[in-house]
């Protein structure tokens, strides 16, 4: 096995290429920095590769400075790096070498800190993801907001990116200061910043009041960049005006590292105290049941495509709350298999919408109608990108779908199968219409062109596709395909998934240095192979989502006066008024989510 690096270096390395990007002055020579960050980027990638491999055995636990814990107490930070967490680093640095590769020739101009915050997004992903700091996971979730927002805003001269970027912004600050006051109260009754030394102090006291305060507000201050409802309506505005290689990151990676965040403050943290805790549970599913409904719904009623694939986000986000809830290891394993597939197709997809953007300077299926027909290539990998997110198997969206549906069935929760299939069928239906609409002409949507509120984010000639924009769409619809059929993956991933719910474990690693031995299967846990009835459902699914396209494209008069009405049915246009752009009817919303939450939780835990 090889060597493991420093899990210092995928952080330090890509701060010090920013650095150097921006004191640099390197707008001259925009060709020279692009090459300069995707080589970072593609090096990031293979130390956090390395990383993964190396924890396989044993965590890997790093004391900055080597200020490891003396008699069982930490005086100093640590990355404490396990496959789960190493994996999603890996995912997030691929996706960012993607992003960077396809920006070469997207723009004809760009300012020289585009690559500086691309890197620097690049880093507090990775150490968002390694970190064994409560308040070090708080500042890269900081540091991932504050670039995240730079990038929303980037085309400043436009009205549309700044209004997204507020949005953004407003929210996910409201969603920080709320994590912030939660570590607040955690550190005031423990006197700890560290995970693990958190989790064993709190072990010692039965759950009361203060627990489930800071248990509300650390997780609320998460699912606002997990863009759960009430707390969604950020992503599909940021998404709308974003450079689209950004949206690579939005939709592709940093969506789920919101729910991480959920996932390793509660299992380090407050699993210790509060155990499998079926409200909890009941909680969370109900929650994740209706963000994926309301994200499909939202996403099959788009035209603008960058929308439309921000919503199919936004219902996918609420299948993986929905794996998480379960709160056991085989529902933790099938929710990261689906989070690996989905990076790959969704980036790929809005790479996609970002060539038709580079050829047409539109998104808007209405003004598209057709003109795709001139890339067939492209066409075909938006068409197999939508039966991925219809959950055709053997790609790893339906892998993950699987998984999750078997571990639900086996806590006999057996009506998630059938709103995960509604879901499903809806988003990837949604695509492949605009796929039959966009790329083949077909169809008899009566649709109106929209105002687009964003000029055109690339220039340059229109006549031709550079090979550097569709590599990437096609290596990444490949790894998600790689995804469901590599050879025990999901079975390795469950392994990662029983280590990583073993609090116990972790603690004894980091702050005694002990390597657990590999942990035994627990009770809910399954084999990493989905059953029969489940691959049988998701092809069932993917067919329903053909049909379903089929229907909205070639429907009879009959069957477009139902649509219509549908659309006008009160809850759905209720449901789009909702997305008003107004932030304050944003904080709104998450102010009363919160409260919301946190009244379930106390009536639930008391």
């Amino acid at each position: 096995m090889p060597v493991a690096p420093s899990p210092s270096l995928p952080v330090a390395v890509p701060l010090v290429v920013a650095a150097a990007l921006v004191v640099g002055n390197v707008r001259p020579h925009r060709r020279l920095a692009d090459g300069v960050a995707i080589a970072c980027a593609l090096a990031v990638t293979a130390l956090c590769v390395l990383l993964l491999v190396g924890s396989l055995r044993a965590p890997i636990v790093y004391w900055f400075g080597g200020w490891a814990p003396r008699q069982g107490i930490p005086i100093g930070v640590d990355f404490a790096v396990d496959p789960l967490g190493a994996g999603l680093a890996s995912l997030s640095s691929l996706l960012v070498s993607a992003a960077m590769l396809f920006s070469w020739r997207y723009f004809t101009e760009i300012g020289q800190l585009y690559a500086a915050l691309m890197m620097v997004f690049l880093a507090a992903m990775v150490a968002f993801c390694l970190t064994g700091d409560l308040f070090d996971l708080f500042v890269f979730f900081e540091l991932m907001g504050v670039a995240g927002f730079a990038l929303a805003g980037y085309e400043i001269e436009e009205p549309g990116p700044l209004q997204g970027a507020i949005n953004f912004g407003v929210t996910n600050t409201v969603g920080g200061f709320m994590t912030l006051t939660g570590i607040g109260l955690l550190y005031g009754r423990t006197g700890a910043l560290n995970l693990a030394e958190i989790g064993r102090a709190l072990a010692r006291h039965p759950p009361d009041g203060l627990l489930v305060v800071s248990l509300l507000l650390v997780s609320c201050g998460f699912l606002v960049k997990a863009a759960v409802v009430p707390f969604h309506f950020w992503l599909p505005d940021a998404h709308a005006v974003a450079p689209t290689p950004v949206c690579i990151l939005f939709s592709g990676v940093m969506v789920e590292l919101g729910l991480y965040g959920v996932w390793r403050v509660y299992w380090t943290v407050f699993a210790p105290s509060l155990g499998q805790a079926r409200t909890l549970t009941g909680l969370l599913l109900a929650v994740g049941c209706l963000t994926s409904l309301v994200g499909a719904v939202e996403c099959f009623l788009q035209q603008h495509l960058k929308r439309l694939l921000a919503f199919s986000t936004v219902s996918h986000a609420g299948m993986f709350l929905v794996g998480t809830a379960l709160l056991s290891p085989a529902g933790l394993a099938g929710t990261a298999v689906y989070v690996a597939g989905h990076g790959g197709v969704k980036a790929s997809l809005f790479l996609c919408v970002g060539i038709l953007m580079h050829r047409f300077r539109t998104i808007d299926a209405a003004r598209l109608k057709g003109r795709g027909a001139r890339l067939p290539l492209v066409g075909g990998l938006f068409a197999l990108g939508g039966l991925a997110l219809g959950g055709l198997p053997p790609f790893g969206t339906a892998l993950g779908k699987e998984l999750i549906e078997d571990a639900s069935a086996r806590a006999h929760l057996g009506g998630i199968a059938a709103v995960l299939t509604v879901a499903t069928v809806l988003t990837g239906a949604a695509v492949l219409r605009e796929a039959g609409h966009v790329f083949l002409g077909i169809g008899r949507l009566q649709r109106r062109p929209l105002h687009e509120i964003q000029g055109p984010e690339t220039g340059g000639p229109r006549g031709r596709t550079p090979p550097v924009m569709v590599v990437p769409a096609v290596g990444l619809l490949a790894a998600g395909l790689a995804v469901g059929v590599l050879p025990g993956f999901a079975a390795g991933v469950e392994a990662a998934a029983l280590r990583f719910v073993d609090s116990g474990a972790y603690a004894a690693a980091v702050l005694q240095g002990v390597s657990p031995p590999a942990p035994a299967a627990a009770p809910t846990a399954g084999t990493g192979v989905p059953e029969p009835g489940t691959v049988v459902l998701s092809g069932a699914s993917a067919a329903g989502a053909v049909l379903l396209a089929l229907l909205s494209l070639y429907a009879a008069p009959p069957l477009r006066r139902l649509w219509r009405g549908l659309r006008g049915v009160r809850f759905v246009g209720w449901l789009r008024r909702l997305q008003s752009g107004d932030v304050t009817d944003y904080v709104a919303w998450l102010v009363l989510g919160t409260a919301i939450y946190g009244v379930v939780l106390a009536l639930a835990l008391r």
